[in-house]
């Protein structure tokens, strides 16, 4: 993503601890969430993230640590405090970022969800949104 839309707009953000702060130039208005083993174990939870394509700056990347997560993806985060920062494809460079860290959640909507073969029983969300495999995502994403 490189243009604006008009399903995007700039949104910032900031860590806990407010050494690293990042600016989405081209942010989706659009919520998604990723139930996969892997996010649950990362977060605790499934990933509720926004898709902020490639063109995302941030500012103090001396407090990033970046951890290689799969042959495609990497996941980044505060050193100092913790914070989920990313989940970034390796390939594009798209990141995929927390909705929480972002100021203001005005104007989202719960558009997606991934992984719901691997979404647990205890919980499940009321909004409709479109749903994708992990097969169908991997599919879509996880070719190099």
């Amino acid at each position: 993503m490189t243009a604006k839309s008009a399903d995007t707009v700039e949104r910032r953000g900031h860590c806990l601890c407010g050494k690293v702060s990042i600016t989405a130039k081209n942010a989706s208005s659009h919520v998604g969430a990723c139930h996969c083993r892997m996010c649950r174990r990362w977060g605790g939870g499934p990933f509720m993230e926004i898709d902020c394509g490639a063109d995302v700056d941030i500012d103090g990347e001396g407090n990033v640590s970046v951890f290689d997560s799969s042959d495609w993806a990497e996941r980044g985060f505060c050193r100092n405090c913790g914070t989920h920062l990313f989940y970034r494809l390796k390939k594009s460079g798209q990141h995929m970022v927390p909705v929480g860290l972002f100021e203001d959640s005005t104007s989202l909507v719960f558009k997606g969800q991934v992984f719901v073969d691997e979404r647990p029983d205890y919980y499940e969300f009321a909004n409709k949104t479109e749903d994708f495999t992990g097969a169908e995502i991997i599919a879509m994403f996880g070719s190099s």
